[in-house]
This record gives C-alpha cells, structure tokens and sequence, in this order.
C-alpha cells in the first residue's frame, strides 16, 4: 500500500447544528491518512486493525474508544471482522472547537472538560471499561434528535474528563485562538503535510502567508506549542512508523520516503522518539505490539 501525506478534509457541520454524527457502516474500513480543524470522538465496534494517530501506530480491537484534537494526522485500517459481526462500524462525531470553548465558558459544571480537550492535542484512547460502559450511548446517537445529541454528547465528554485514558502521540498540536493565526496555521499546516518528505525550507512558506522567517516561527509556536522543525520531524516519524507496520520496504528507502538524509540519521532520530530501532520497532509491532 502506498503511504501518502495526511489530506484535509472537510467536516460540513450544518450552520444550525453544533455537531455532526457519523455511522459508518462499510465492508472495510480503507487506510485514509487525513486532519480536520474539528475535534473527533470515534468508537470502532464488530472489526480489528490498525490506528494512525500523529506518530503513533497502534492496533485497534472491538470498542476502541479515541478523542483527537483538531489538525493532528488520523487514519483507521480495518484488518478483520469479529465473530458475529457483519460489517466494519464507527460512530464518529466531529463537532467544532469554537463551539466546545464557549459551551465550557457559559457550564461551569463542563470545566473538567477543557483539560480533556487540551490532552487531546495528542490523541486519547479511553479504557476498555470506559470504551465498554459507554458503548450503547455512542451508538445510539446518531439515532437521536438534534437537541438530545447535543445533551447526549455533553455527557459523553463530562464522563470522559474523569475517566482513564492514555495519550498516543508524542506531540501535540495547539491551535490558536486568534483568527489570524487560524488561517495562517491552516495554509502552513497544508503545505508542511504536502511536502514533509522534502528538505525543509522556510522561504516558500514565508511567502505563502506573507510573514518574515522570525514571524512565521512565532505564530506556529503559539500556534502548536512547538517549532517548524519539530513538527515536521513528528509527520516523518509518523510515516516512517507507518511504512514499518505496513511495507516490507529496506530501512534505507523508508528512510528516504519519510524525509530523512539517509538511514544512519533516521535510525538515530527513530531511536530518540522511539527508544527502539527502526528494525526492533518492526519486529515488535509484527509481533503483535
């Protein structure tokens, strides 16, 4: 399977709704690298195989509960039906990040909920015991009136902020709460999922939102809470792990589709992030990591 940058895409919430539910019913579910600017709760039920979050790559089972925050890289690759189901099914609802802020700033009895979201910028996967007690709820809301999800959802995330969950990726992102800083972040974030595995090179993106080098470094760091090149290191690790559990593809090419100089510095890198090498990470995985 060829491994391809992270595309947008676009979450069309209707204007007189807050959020959006999704019951996804497919034969499979095919690996689809992609980000939005809206948060995402998905429970993945009846199917196993593979999730994609940032860096992270980890395999999923039946009632696999995740929250992602806004812009961070996801994908879900069905592998195989569990016995008795005969489909591949998520819930997934997005709902905007303008919405959930304001909604906390008005209920008071919502602000656990503003910690969730913010360690959502790496990804969360909830236990199974909380995956499992709130399975019927999730699955029953796309089935509800549009008030009832709105009221159904709010529960959801209240029980979550005080529920067991273990982050996956090892970076965040933070999007900013200026408008500016939005739109700037956006055509940014476009053009570094689209060119990662290419030499990094600040000039063209300075032009693309009209920003000098030392303004563009600002606005991404308050913007994600990290650095231009650090965040592009976090997609290449991203692909790299990605070409490890999928390809049989030599080190030394994935090391060059991933954006790295050579195989020597991406082992090194990989090890860093990682504490494993490129080689033991596949082994690891292939053996049921």
């Amino acid at each position: 399977m060829p491994i391809c940058p992270p595309f947008f895409e676009t979450v069309a919430i209707p204007q007189d709704r807050s959020l959006l539910v999704f019951d996804r019913r497919l034969p499979e579910f095919p690996f689809n690298w992609h980000y939005h600017p809206e948060f995402e709760l998905t429970l993945t039920v009846g199917s196993r195989g593979m999730r994609f979050v940032g860096d992270d790559v980890g395999q999923y089972d039946d009632c696999d509960l995740v929250l992602i925050a806004p812009n961070v890289p996801h994908a879900f690759q069905s592998q195989e039906l569990l016995r008795g189901a005969s489909e591949h099914r998520a819930v997934v609802s997005w709902f905007a990040q303008g919405w959930i802020e304001g909604l906390i700033r008005l209920v008071p009895e919502l602000s656990q909920v503003a910690g969730l979201l913010a360690e959502a910028r790496r990804g969360l996967r909830f236990a199974p015991e909380t995956a499992g007690r709130l399975r019927a709820r999730i699955l029953s809301l796309g089935a509800l009136a549009p008030l009832e999800q709105v009221m159904g959802l709010q529960g959801l995330l209240a029980e979550l902020a005080a529920s067991d969950r273990t982050p996956l990726a090892s970076g965040e992102v933070l999007v900013s709460n200026l408008p500016h800083d939005r739109l700037r972040l956006q055509k940014v974030l476009d053009h570094l999922h689209a060119t990662y595995d290419q030499p990094l090179r600040l000039r063209p993106i300075c032009d693309l939102v009209h920003l000098t080098e030392s303004q563009l470094q600002r606005v991404f760091k308050r913007s994600t809470r990290m650095s231009i090149t650090a965040y592009v290191a976090q997609l290449r690790l991203g692909r790299a792990c990605q070409m490890l559990a999928q390809t049989e593809a030599p080190i030394g090419q994935i090391a060059q589709d991933s954006g790295f100089p050579d195989a020597a510095e991406f082992a090194r890198r990989f090890r860093q992030a990682r504490g494993v090498t490129p080689t033991a990470y596949r082994k690891a995985f292939r053996g049921g990591l």
